[in-house]
């Protein structure tokens, strides 16, 4: 009989939750950078292996922020934990126990299903190694994985599989492409301008070998707007040309990218454009 169930991973920006997702579904679904807050949004990545399919939900790390966007984005973490059966909250070892992480706490107090302490990062020199953990893992050499996945198994009810086998994320296209054009951004550029800007997709047209994609990079300003598109195009060049590679090998076709760069002022305090970058289910 097959077994199916929805768990959640928790943690501060930057435990490594979406490197963890990634080595986990052996699939490109959340985009990595070493900047904190990079995924934004909750990501899907779904595991199936003969009769167990895990559907995991990679939430954007929870932090300390009264500005309107971060509301936006905390509340997508919020809404993953009263959609999931089991919640893995993950732990960094090499940073302090700070107070993003006691705001977890806190939250988690009032979660009633299973929790799973996972330690991160076992392959780097650890710190602050955390006392009360269930497993210590590496993304890099999946050290514990196989552990982690028989123990999240064995806690699965039976019931039929809710993605086909073949399926690793329920993500649309259009939201896969504006997030890998959105991890070049967080790559290329410089501290702050990553986080004034926000990615659309606005034409895709394919063909059997062919993928023609037009899409907008939104700035704050139009200063940020200079920045993003370089002397002479040369940045958004770059990030145009890092992006269509790693899309050629998601999509296994051939990619036209035409990027472009407009300006949208105080758009991170605009409540509209908020809510249709980060929709309530």
């Amino acid at each position: 009989m097959t077994k199916v169930w929805y768990v959640a991973l928790v943690g501060r920006p930057n435990t490594g939750k979406s490197t963890f997702l990634n080595a986990l579904i052996g699939e490109k679904v959340s985009i990595i950078s070493p900047r904190p807050q990079t995924t934004q949004r909750t990501i899907t990545g779904i595991y199936t292996e003969d009769e167990t399919q895990i559907i995991f939900l990679d939430t954007p790390g929870i932090h300390e922020s009264e500005k309107l966007m971060n509301e936006h984005i905390n509340s997508q973490a919020y809404k993953s934990l009263a959609e999931a059966d089991i919640v893995i909250r993950l732990l960094d070892p090499t940073r302090p126990h700070g107070d993003e992480e006691k705001k977890i706490d806190e939250l988690l107090v009032w979660y009633t299903g299973t929790i799973i302490r996972v330690q991160t990062k076992k392959d780097v020199p650890a710190g602050y190694p955390h006392k009360k953990v269930d497993f210590s893992v590496s993304s890099i050499t999946q050290e514990w994985f196989k552990e982690l996945l028989d123990h999240i198994t064995s806690l699965l009810p039976e019931g039929p599989f809710l993605y086909d086998e073949d399926y690793y994320t329920d993500q649309n296209m259009d939201l896969r492409i504006a997030e890998i054009i959105r991890e070049q951004l967080f790559l290329t550029l410089g501290e702050e301008v990553p986080y004034a800007t926000f990615v659309e997709v606005t034409e895709i047209e394919e063909k059997e070998n062919l993928m023609k994609i037009m899409a907008y990079v939104t700035t704050e300003s139009d200063s940020q707007k200079y920045i993003v598109i370089g002397k002479n195009g040369a940045k958004i060049n770059e990030i145009g040309t890092k992006a269509r590679l790693i899309l050629e090998d998601v999509f296994d076709k051939k990619i036209y990218l035409a990027l472009r760069v407009k300006t949208l002022k105080n758009w991170r305090k605009n409540t509209q454009i908020l809510e249709r970058l980060f929709p309530k289910k």
